[in-house]
């Protein structure tokens, strides 16, 4: 009798035991479910465009950029600026809006991503950047690199007059009142303010003229050249007529285009 029922004591303890541990692995799997899991914010959601309400807002969100522009290529910082306001319509003109193209610049030998829009003709092809920034070191390089614009750079960077009048003879555009419009805005905004003439700027101008071409070397890409040169990917592929990213050793890239 003493055996059946130590028999059933040991009977009872396992079975005891089999359902604690049974309630306690339920209770770890459930709260391993029910850990809050955080979402990746949609990068649309955190990735906005500069929204400018007047053109004293885009003056204040562009006018360190057209300085540093400036200090590198000798463009005053005041025609710029200019230029992008009337351009852009202060940065709310379709190009700007949608192409972040706030100069107006055509397709021209661009083999970057592009926009179609009506200008002196139907459907015109214009270029189109990433961001503002681009279009504002494209304006530059746009300038500098074509040799009709040449004559420009003999004037000083203060002397926005001789600038706007030059930019119209080279002809940038067809408008024949725009480097009135152009002075216009300067001296409404006071933009000359931001001009500045010194030897650095002309040491860096002569500097940048140098640089005619590249000779490919290990390790070299299009984007390690083009920030070596203070250039884009897009205007090196541009003016080398390259389809791809792709290089060779010993490619000699054209760096300047006389």
């Amino acid at each position: 009798m003493k055996r059946i029922l130590l028999f059933f004591l040991v009977l009872f303890f396992f079975s005891s035991c089999g359902a604690r541990k049974r309630v306690r692995s339920s209770v770890n799997i459930n709260s391993s479910v029910n850990i809050p899991i955080s979402k990746i914010p949609n990068s649309s959601s955190v990735i906005s465009k500069p929204n400018y309400n007047s053109t004293d807002q885009y003056i204040t969100f562009f006018k360190s950029k057209a300085i540093h522009e400036m200090k590198l290529y000798g463009i005053p910082a005041s025609i710029t600026l200019a230029q992008g306001i009337l351009e852009s319509g202060s940065g709310k003109g379709r190009l700007a809006r949608e192409a972040n193209n706030h100069f107006g610049i055509k397709c021209h030998d661009w083999t970057g991503p592009r926009i179609y829009h009506d200008d002196d003709l139907s459907q015109e092809c214009f270029r189109k950047y990433n961001d503002p920034n681009e279009s504002y070191r494209d304006h530059s390089l746009f300038l500098i690199n074509r040799k009709r614009y040449s004559n420009l750079f003999k004037y000083k960077s203060t002397d926005y007059k001789a600038w706007a009048k030059g930019l119209k003879k080279a002809g940038y555009a067809t408008d024949p009142k725009y480097p009135q419009k152009i002075i216009s805005i300067i001296e409404r905004y006071k933009l000359n303010r931001y001009d500045i003439y010194d030897t650095k700027i002309k040491n860096n101008i002569q500097m940048t003229k140098k640089h005619i071409s590249h000779k490919v070397k290990k390790g070299d890409t299009l984007y390690s050249i083009s920030k070596f040169y203070n250039t884009t990917v897009e205007y090196l592929k541009s003016v080398n007529k390259l389809n791809s990213n792709e290089l060779s050793i010993g490619q000699t890239l054209i760096i300047i285009s006389n």
